[in-house]
């Protein structure tokens, strides 16, 4: 986007604001309150003068900061209404402004539509709102079973679960802030059903809100809403604990494990978490599970400096592996992901060679799309091994594939890799490649 385009944009979110008498912090107040209303968690109880600091950036014409999807959603659903409370999206209204406004900033066309759809077809300032970013089946579904709890039965369950797994499939294809927006309202549904007595089969809904919980608390991460992941989490690890099947908990944990190590980078925490994954992976039935507990543990280990403990783990994983089954419930993890903690493992220890053999194994097997967000941090690894072999020119093409990877998924782990990655090529700052890269990384991740 251009700087003229951007202050455009700038300047009519701030003629919208004082066109309503509003000051930053009125502004941050609407948009808090209207998160609260549709239960879009990560934003509903944040401070005020944090909000209004972010309305501030969007303003100015020195920085860069622009509305993200969240806030995209919200402004849409405080500019469609008058002071009155009237909805008015037509030519010449306020949401007709916002919407150039958020052209100006570079919002695709595609988005902009989807937030006409959305206030046309909802626009009732409330949680029903956010049903219609879901299928209209799952939609219908969540409506019916606000109106009538008695509704919940082993197919309703079913199906939402069937919406939890495709909501997480579209993982690495669609924006995150999305993502969250379209599980918010089932994570929402659960806590409500939960909450009865007597409703329906139990022991599926909770290992539906298990799920959801768990996904949320990811997205959560994704977004860098550290505090709304952790206790998204610890909410999903409390509803597990009452299902038989341990295996289910222990997924939670390995995933509560590295979002708190990429959050916080506290190791001891992390490594607490690992343990009682891989204590529970061992009470649960899925080897899936099992051989990913010792590989997250096996990870915290090596970033630890404890390489014999790192080894014993991974060879605990890899014997767990050559137990999968193709009917295990929790399958995904398989030896090509192994590989990938096998290589970073031996990057740690200060293995390149070996490292590098079993990183370029996970790369290669990584194709699909529902995998662009592990191949994109498995390639920085990669890179990383390729440095360390004496190839810095080699690991900056590795990294530029990184870079496309990351942009276009949005991925948080990876963007943290590439920087470190790209701290460890600072002897060979006066190289070409190097300025070549370093134009790639804010063209695309940081300028964008």
């Amino acid at each position: 986007m251009t700087t003229t385009d951007r202050a455009s944009g700038a300047l009519l979110l701030r003629q919208l604001r004082e066109g309503r008498g509003w000051s930053w912090a009125d502004l941050a107040r609407a948009l808090r309150d209207t998160a609260r209303q549709l239960a879009v968690a990560s934003l509903m109880n944040r401070q005020v003068a944090s909000i209004q600091r972010t309305v501030a950036r969007w303003e100015s014409i020195a920085d860069r900061t622009s509305p993200g999807d969240r806030y995209q959603f919200l402004l849409a659903q405080v500019y469609a209404r008058t002071p009155a409370g009237d909805l008015a999206i037509g030519p010449g209204s306020d949401f007709d402004t916002l919407l150039e406004a958020l052209r100006h900033f570079g919002t695709p066309p595609q988005r902009v539509r989807q937030l006409v759809e959305l206030i046309g077809h909802g626009g009732r300032g409330d949680s029903g709102d956010l049903l219609m970013l879901l299928a209209p089946g799952t939609r219908s579904t969540i409506a019916a079973i606000q109106r009538d709890p008695s509704k919940l039965d082993h197919e309703v369950v079913s199906r939402l679960h069937e919406a939890v797994m495709a909501i997480n499939g579209l993982v690495g294809t669609t924006p995150f802030v999305r993502l969250q927006l379209q599980l918010a309202p089932i994570v929402q549904s659960c806590r409500r059903l939960l909450e009865l007595d007597q409703v329906g089969p139990r022991q599926e809904l909770i290992l539906l809100a298990t799920t959801a919980y768990s996904l949320a608390g990811r997205l959560a991460f994704e977004t860098r809403d550290d505090e709304a992941a952790m206790a998204l989490y610890a909410d999903a690890t409390k509803a597990a604990g009452n299902l038989a099947d341990r295996s289910h908990r222990a997924a939670v944990q390995t995933s509560h494990t590295m979002v708190t190590l990429h959050a916080t980078d506290d190791l001891k925490v992390a490594r607490t978490i690992a343990r009682a994954a891989t204590v529970d992976a061992h009470r649960g039935s899925s080897y899936a599970i099992r051989a990913r507990a010792h590989a997250v543990h096996a990870e915290i280990c090596a970033r630890a400096g404890q390489a014999d403990e790192a080894a014993a783990a991974l060879d605990r994983a890899w014997k767990t592996v050559e137990q999968l089954t193709v009917d295990d419930p929790h399958g995904g993890f398989n030896a090509d992901r192994l590989n990938g903690f096998d290589g970073l493992c031996a990057l740690h220890a200060g293995d390149a060679g070996h490292a590098h053999d079993s990183l370029d194994k996970s790369v290669s097997a990584l194709r699909l799309s529902r995998d662009a967000v592990q191949r994109g941090i498995v390639s920085t690894d990669l890179a990383l091994a390729r440095l360390r072999l004496g190839d810095p020119a080699a690991c900056v093409n590795l990294l530029h594939e990184a870079v496309d990877i990351t942009a276009a998924t949005g991925g948080r782990v990876a963007a943290q890799r590439i920087r470190l990655a790209r701290r460890d090529l600072r002897p060979w700052r006066t190289e070409d490649f190097l300025a070549e890269l370093d134009d790639h990384i804010h063209d695309t991740l940081i300028g964008r």
